[in-house]
């Protein structure tokens, strides 16, 4: 693993330990506000735009940081970008514990870390950004849709012809 991208996967376990533990949430004012801050810094992590991870969590969840859902499946999604619990143990094994995914900044940085992975797989493309909410074709292009439609409705977008 690169050195910088060790030392971010440290500074954010360490980070989420200090969140999922019942720090003060005073004391992570500027992190926990789940901001522009967050959005931007995540897609610069990860190289990717931060309207897109804004969209995500907006499509995903209004935004909402508390958001939990229990899917068909038995699966669970946590926070504003709806982390799937499929990624539980990929996020332990780097130090962030699952109930970090609440505090709005990690959800973001996590939401960002997973996106780039369909990015590197896809490229920079519309069927990436879908294959954060799913691999199976129609489900994906689907998802691509909404968040192209979120992002033209925000005025961020030319519609398509």
């Amino acid at each position: 693993m690169h050195p910088i991208k060790r030392y971010f996967w440290r500074a954010l376990a360490a980070f989420a330990t200090f969140v999922s533990f019942g720090a003060p949430l005073a004391w992570a004012a500027p992190a926990a506000t789940g901001g522009e801050e967050c959005f931007e810094k995540a897609g610069a992590w990860q190289g990717v735009n931060p309207l897109v991870l804004r969209a995500v969590a907006w499509r995903e969840s209004k935004g909402d940081a508390a958001a939990i859902n229990h899917n068909a499946n038995g699966s669970i999604d946590v926070g504003q970008a709806q982390i799937n619990s499929i990624h539980f143990p990929d996020l332990l094994r780097e130090g962030i514990p699952h109930r970090a995914l609440t505090d709005p900044c990690v959800n973001i940085f996590v939401a960002a870390w997973l996106l780039k992975q369909k990015m590197v797989r896809y490229g920079n493309t519309w069927r990436a950004i879908g294959a954060y909410h799913s691999e199976t074709p129609r489900e994906r292009d689907a998802y691509a849709r909404s968040i192209q439609a979120i992002l033209v409705s925000w005025g961020q977008l030319q519609p398509t012809q």
